[in-house]
């Protein structure tokens, strides 16, 4: 009895730091739900929501010891549920084989691919022959446009089509999970240049208003500079340049880029304090209306403007989220930041978009604004020890290393790449983009009617000029960035529970928060990397080999190659890799025959072609051998061919005491919606 009065104690002196708790157990929910390997059928769905109404109603009647373990329950079963049912929501044909041939559609997206292709997002979609045509389709220009693109354009192309791509590698991430969600049911590329076969319909005036003020920004700061402003102000970041996305990546500033939490939150800060000082500034008014207020509405309607401006797209949503939720707590005058606030964002965030858990700008801009609050809430009672401007000066750079720390796990596991410098470089930027670069850009916009925005934007490219040089100088830096080894499936879920645990429980139970921290770390620090790695076609095979890994094509397979690469944490290009091939008598990879000895004693062979294919001597029985075309096959060694690659995935080898143990997509990723 005494042992259950205590645990009671507990819950009840804990029961203040129970709601940031809430979307924790939301969002455990949803995580089952995409750890899965099979998908719940409907009816297991309606039993979870029904549980989970139960759990709600018996909370409310049971008393301080079981109510928060019903609550958490009924959370757990309704994260469940909340991702299932947009699963099911979002369901769109997607293409099940290759096409080639027309293709038709209405331009609803513009942006530009990992390559720096000109990339359209089409809905409305014609194909020829097609009988469940895919809702949207992607294609990247690999030539001229060949028209002048508009929002609510309709194109024509010929071009190839094929499904969206399962991972590179087991466990790896998951595109077609990803495209699922996105309603984008083909992606692609054409060479032939567009045919408008229609004018813009306009039924998209957001999106044709989001262009033009692009194209105007664009025109009054020409080069980086005014693409890099289109980008903060409008959302539309098809006209940066590679080298100057890569050295942002480089340095840590690529979230400058998105329109997020900082952006949003600088937008509304400047205009909920401009306001509220103009306000202030008339005494008659300012002792008879309710200036906050007025001024927590103002930002509001401010910040939806800039969420309509900038696309709408899941960061943006994201950070209105969070920045509404702190402004209506200021109109029911309640305490504007807290991590109850931070909660509530979060809860909205994960009902209205369950599968925006699983990607890094959720989990990095949670995991940075928790870690602010947190820390900022410890030392809103401390006592004052230095001048207030001093204060000023260390609380923006403690912000930027709470958020540095706070995101790096995060960006490293999903980047695999850490910015040394990063820390410097948002020092040096940050701050800029709150006191020149956000002000500029709203002083602009509400002197745009009037042809007056020419010395805001003026402003506004000076300081986003500083920011391209500081990024483009430390990124050349020696040691500016260090690759790092793509962790388990259970590293990240590890620290995000002790970080919660530290930050959210109260008193000395906080330090138990640094068990799961430390395992974590110890379970990345042990990751092993396959001995072998095979693409979902045979075109490409990765051997892990005492320099690194060793592919065994110099070119084709670009992307595949450069995913392994980053796994592995080498920062080596696919050229180098293939260097790595061990050579022997003509088999080498320019030959298109490849053949390298295996951990487990027999011969890796990698056979490309249909020539090399009639060259093959044949195998033994630990061999092992990956054709790039179809054919007969010998049957005394381990055979990968494309007919069972299609049905498998690309799969990993390890081998345990000599015997190769496969791995594979098809086996990690189970039968769910979006897989074939």
């Amino acid at each position: 009895m005494r042992m259950w009065h205590a645990v009671g104690q507990v819950i009840l002196a804990q029961r203040g730091a129970l709601m940031p708790w809430s979307p924790v157990m939301l969002g455990l929910g949803i995580g089952v739900y995409f750890g899965l390997r099979q998908e719940p059928a409907s009816w297991l769905l309606v039993l979870l929501g029904l549980s989970a109404t139960g759990a709600f109603l018996a909370a409310w009647r049971a008393g301080p010891l079981l109510g928060p373990g019903l609550v958490a329950l009924g959370l757990l079963a309704a994260g469940v549920v909340l991702a299932g049912a947009r699963a099911q929501m979002v369901a769109a044909p997607v293409l099940d084989f290759r096409y080639y041939g027309p293709i038709e559609g209405r331009v609803i997206g513009i942006d530009r691919s990992a390559s720096g292709a000109l990339r359209l997002t089409l809905d409305e979609v014609r194909l020829r022959r097609v009988r469940d045509t895919p809702e949207r389709v992607r294609i990247s220009l690999h030539g001229p446009p060949g028209t002048t693109l508009e929002p609510g354009l309709r194109v024509m192309t010929t071009g190839h089509l094929s499904p969206p791509q399962g991972p590179v590698e087991p466990g790896g991430f998951d595109f077609r999970r990803h495209a699922w969600f996105l309603k984008i049911g083909a992606v692609g590329y054409a060479r032939v240049p567009l045919l408008a076969s229609a004018l813009p319909d306009g039924d998209q005036p957001v999106f044709a208003l989001r262009m033009r003020l692009s194209g105007a920004v664009q025109a009054a700061l020409p080069g980086e500079v005014g693409a890099f402003a289109a980008a903060i102000t409008t959302g539309d970041r098809s006209h940066m340049g590679e080298a100057t996305k890569q050295a942002l990546r480089d340095t840590n500033l690529a979230h400058l880029l998105a329109i997020s939490g900082l952006h949003m939150g600088l937008l509304a800060s400047f205009v909920f304090g401009a306001v509220r000082l103009a306000l202030v500034m008339v005494p008659p008014l300012a002792l008879r209306v309710p200036v906050r207020k007025i001024a927590a509405v103002t930002a509001l309607l401010s910040s939806a403007g800039y969420l309509a401006l900038s696309g709408g797209n899941v960061a943006t949503e994201r950070a209105f989220v969070m920045v509404a939720v702190a402004l209506v707590a200021i109109l029911l005058d309640r305490r504007a930041i807290s991590l109850r606030a931070v909660a509530v964002a979060a809860m909205i965030v994960l009902i209205l978009r369950p599968e925006a858990l699983l990607g890094p700008g959720f989990q990095m801009s949670f995991a940075a604004t928790t870690a602010l609050v947190a820390v900022f809430s410890r030392l809103r009672g401390a006592p004052q020890v230095m001048p207030r401007w001093l204060w000023a000066v260390v609380a923006v750079m403690l912000s930027s290393a709470v958020a540095g720390f706070a995101t790096a796990p995060v960006a490293a596991a999903h980047f695999n790449r850490i910015a040394q410098w990063g820390l410097l470089a948002n020092l040096s930027t940050v701050p800029l983009m709150g006191v020149l670069v956000m002000p500029s850009a709203v002083v602009a916009a509400c002197l745009a009617p009037l042809g007056l925005e020419g010395p805001a934007l003026w402003l506004l490219g000076r300081g986003l000029a500083w920011v391209l040089t500081v990024a483009h100088e430390i990124s050349g830096w020696d040691g500016a960035l260090r690759h790092v080894t793509a962790p388990g499936p259970w590293v990240l879920p590890l620290m995000a529970g002790g970080s919660l645990v530290a930050m959210l429980w109260r008193g000395r139970l906080a330090a138990l928060g640094a068990l799961p921290i430390v395992a974590a770390l110890s379970l990345w620090a042990d990751t092993e990397r396959p001995d072998v790695l095979i693409d979902d076609t045979g075109s490409l095979v990765g051997l892990l080999s005492a320099e690194g890994r060793a592919l065994s094509r110099p070119r084709g397979a670009g992307f595949v190659a450069q995913v392994w690469l980053e796994n592995d944490g080498d920062g080596t290009d696919q050229v180098g890799a293939a260097g790595r091939w061990p050579s022997v008598s003509g088999w080498d990879v320019q030959s298109g025959r490849a053949m390298a000895r295996l951990p487990g004693g027999g011969t890796l062979w990698h056979i490309s072609g249909k020539r090399a294919r009639a060259d093959f001597p044949g195998c033994a029985g630990a061999d092992v051998v990956v054709f790039n075309t179809p054919g007969l096959l010998p049957d005394d060694c381990l055979i990968f061919t494309p007919e069972n690659l299609r049905d498998s995935g690309a799969l990993a080898l390890a081998f345990v005491d000599g015997t190769p143990v496969v791995t594979t997509v098809a086996e990690r990723s189970g039968r769910r919606l979006w897989t074939p």
